[in-house]
């Protein structure tokens, strides 16, 4: 199943853009931070990796560093672009080890767990 994404929006009210096609990210392997009622885990935020950030999820529980290729997971190192869980963007924000975000490829639904002015803080495509 896929998303439509011509009806998304990203966190500023705009059509969502891309996040990353390699690593191919989203919920849907598609490239987008799509929200669909299929994803529990709200994958809506799209961040560039950072080691801090990799290893504060691996202590959380969350491992994002070892391929899974069961579940089409390449593992994610440095630099690389992926479709966050909002609620752990939260989280590591709040420890203060959240990963830069795009806004525009951020989707707006991630608003409902975070707000904006704490995205905006971390974005690395508007200024």
């Amino acid at each position: 199943m896929k998303a439509e994404t011509s009806d998304q929006k990203n966190v500023l009210g705009e059509p969502l853009q891309p996040c990353c096609f390699n690593p191919t990210t989203g919920v849907f392997r598609d490239g987008y931070c799509h929200a669909t009622k299929n994803d529990p885990g709200l994958h809506l935020v799209c961040a560039r990796m950072t080691k801090d950030f990799l290893e504060y999820s691996l202590l959380q529980g969350n491992d994002l560093i070892t391929p899974k290729p069961e579940f089409d997971f390449p593992g994610l190192q440095a630099g690389d672009r992926w479709c966050l869980c909002a609620m752990r963007w939260k989280q590591a924000f709040d420890a203060g080890l959240a990963p830069p975000v795009y806004l525009k490829s951020t989707h707006e639904q991630a608003l409902e767990v975070t707000s904006l002015q704490d995205l905006k803080s971390c974005a690395i495509d508007i200024h």
